[in-house]
C-alpha cells in the first residue's frame, strides 16, 4: 500500500513553485520555474530535510528549464543535509539543467532518473 500526503507551497514572487509530496517515506518535491540567485533559497529549505538521518528526498525537475551555479550549490547543501544514510535524488532533468550538472560533475554526486518512478524504485 502507498502511504501519500501532499502539500503545496505558492509560488515565490520571481515564479519558483514548490510541492511536497511523502510516498512511502520518501519526500518527491516538485520544483517549477526558474531556479537562480532569486529562488535559490526556497528550492534549498524545500530540499534540506527537517530530520536528516536516513532522509530520503526525491526532487522532481521536469519543470525546470534553468538553473544557474546558485541552484549547483543549493543542491550540493542539500546533499550534504541528507547525510551519509539519507539519499537525495533527482528526477526529469532535461536539457541545459541535465548539461549544467553534467559539466559540473554533480551527475556523480546526485543521481539523476528520467523519472520520479524510476527514482523511487532505485
Amino acid at each position: 500500500m502507498t502511504d501519500i500526503a501532499e502539500t503545496k507551497e505558492p509560488a515565490e514572487p520571481d515564479g519558483l513553485a514548490v510541492g511536497r509530496t511523502v510516498v512511502d517515506g520518501t519526500t518527491v518535491v516538485t520544483v517549477t520555474g526558474d531556479i537562480d540567485h532569486h529562488t535559490c533559497g526556497a528550492l534549498r529549505h524545500a530540499l534540506v530535510p527537517p530530520e536528516p538521518a536516513a532522509a530520503r528526498t526525491v526532487a522532481d525537475f521536469s519543470g525546470v528549464a534553468f538553473m544557474d551555479s546558485s541552484g549547483i550549490n543549493a543542491l550540493i547543501a542539500a546533499h550534504q543535509a541528507h547525510g551519509p544514510a539519507g539519499s537525495l535524488r533527482l528526477a526529469g532533468v532535461r536539457g541545459p539543467v541535465l548539461r549544467t550538472l553534467e559539466i559540473v560533475g554533480l551527475t556523480t554526486l546526485i543521481g539523476c532518473y528520467p523519472s520520479v518512478r524510476d527514482a523511487l524504485e532505485s
